[in-house]
């Protein structure tokens, strides 16, 4: 999922709510849960405020699949794995603005969201802005299947990567000390 800013705290997430989104068609589930991702950040996010802010648009079996070479990258499952994401990105990102964030179809359960991002990485203060276009499956009123595809996940690596530390110098500067 995207977020509109982040910040880093440590803590356990609540557990989910049972509740069923209401049954509605794809874009309202979407349209709801984006909200409430914003009320989620806006009370502190990850660690600080419950998911179960998020947890009702959420199927119980829910799968996030983030690309392997992201900071965040992998397979998230289920509430706890989303409210896992959730704090990894956190982690990553000092903020993760949504600039632009358009609904480009439904096929049948499936949405395709195109969004422009402006971010800031924690670890190197980089700030990048990129495309992610996210193909968002909704089975019964609640999010089942979520795939963000990024321009360049190279450029968000290497953005968010921590930085080299300094090489000691030998006597005059010349190369790495002797020993």
């Amino acid at each position: 999922m995207t977020t509109t800013s982040t910040t880093a705290s440590a803590g356990t997430p609540a557990p989910a709510t049972t509740a069923p989104a209401s049954p509605a068609d794809p874009l309202t589930v979407l349209r709801g849960m984006y909200e409430a991702e914003a009320r989620y950040l806006a009370a502190g996010g990850p660690g600080a405020a419950s998911f179960d802010l998020l947890a009702r648009y959420f199927a119980h079996d829910v799968v996030l699949h983030q690309a392997d070479s992201l900071p965040y990258g992998g397979t998230w499952h289920r509430h706890d794995g989303m409210a896992r994401f959730f704090l990894a990105m956190s982690l990553a990102w000092e903020r993760f603005d949504i600039l632009d964030q358009r609904f480009l179809g439904v096929e049948g359960e499936t949405v395709v969201v195109h969004s422009r991002v402006r971010a800031r990485a924690r670890a190197t203060g980089r700030e990048l802005e990129f495309p992610i276009v996210q193909t968002i499956e909704v089975r019964d009123g609640r999010i089942a299947c979520v795939r963000p595809f990024y321009w360049d996940t190279a450029a968000i690596a290497e953005a968010c990567a921590e930085p080299a530390p300094a090489r000691r110098r030998g006597r005059g500067g010349r190369g790495p000390e002797e020993g």
